[in-house]
């Protein structure tokens, strides 16, 4: 049916964007996963590990952390780590039904594909709000994740497509790029903790493939001051990522501080606010900024000019990464 669809697509340019959403069709189907049966499997988290590597977490920058408080520090970032998933794919999923209401009476393959995507991000959300109350049984009492998902989702939504959709695909690429170069290559960390982003890696895929699609439509779509304006509206998102980053990284770091069964010093507990921040703005700015594959695209949809206004509003996280 798919190969049919794509045949009668006049253009060939339009057939390869048919068999792209096909094949990103294809591998849903090949690598479906449940969350019980295949991630979670009756497990629990081991809280004698690590939640995030130290590639992520920036803990090996304070030297003067025990193993356990550093594990700690590194469990208390994890769960962030998660409940952040959780509230990005909150808008993610709403747009991707804005999206297919696009294909809905037309390209049937693309449709299908979103329509795939959404389902599986909210399977995400779901198993992210169960590792949430997860790790809550195993750790101190006190953590809170401050942002509310529907209020950023709300406010993310007010935004034109060509900013959300190059905001999502910058996230969609990054959580890709830190599996691949930190979670994966670490036997240190929690089993469960781990497999839980390898299944999140997997399906992700797909969908940074999905993004770039429907990104590259709406840019065919925009004229040059809309494209303009959505330039203006992804750096006013990363303002807001950062904004978020600061508020959860003082709550983080204040909860691990508390937490800690010796006094510390005005020095240490400046140190570990710093780097908390520091890692998250890693996490969730530069390290999707910088990612190859993120960058090819946005340089091949926007001008030089344009280019410069964002690698200027970037230069401050650049600086300190």
């Amino acid at each position: 049916m798919h190969a049919a669809l794509a045949n009668a697509v006049p253009t060939t340019a339009a057939a390869q964007q048919v068999d792209r959403y096909a094949r990103a069709i294809e591998a849903s189907k090949r690598i479906r996963w449940d969350t019980d049966r295949d991630v979670i499997r009756g497990r629990s988290f081991d809280f004698g590990k690590k939640f995030l590597p130290d590639g992520l977490s920036k803990i090996d920058e304070l030297a003067f952390l025990l193993p356990a408080e550093a594990r700690l520090l590194s469990q208390i970032q994890g769960r962030t780590y998660a409940n952040m998933f959780a509230m990005v794919e909150r808008f993610i999923g709403a747009k991707t039904v804005e999206l297919g209401r696009d294909h809905a009476l037309g390209n049937q393959v693309a449709f299908e594909a979103l329509v795939r995507l959404t389902d599986e991000e909210l399977k995400h959300q779901e198993m992210f709000r169960r590792l949430e109350r997860m790790a809550a049984v195993g750790m101190p009492a006190g953590y809170a994740f401050l942002p509310r998902p529907d209020e950023v989702a709300a406010a993310v939504l007010t935004k034109s497509s060509w900013a959300v959709l190059g905001f999502t695909l910058d996230i969609e690429l990054f959580s890709q790029a830190h599996y691949r170069s930190s979670i994966e290559p670490d036997t240190s960390l929690s089993e469960l903790w781990k497999d839980v982003f390898l299944f999140h890696w997997k399906e992700e895929s797909q969908h940074a493939i999905l993004d770039e699609l429907e990104w590259r439509r709406e840019d065919g779509r925009v004229s040059g001051a809309a494209r303009d304006r959505g330039v203006d509206e992804l750096i006013e998102l990363v303002g807001a990522v950062d904004g978020i980053c600061q508020m959860q990284a003082k709550a983080d770091a204040d909860f691990f501080i508390t937490t800690m069964r010796r006094p510390m010093a005005p020095a240490e507990i400046a140190a570990i606010q710093a780097v908390v921040l520091k890692a998250y703005r890693w996490q969730y700015i530069v390290s999707g900024a910088q990612e190859p594959r993120f960058q090819q695209v946005l340089k091949s949809l926007v001008t030089p000019a344009q280019m410069q206004r964002i690698l200027n509003a970037l230069a401050p996280f650049f600086a300190d990464a």
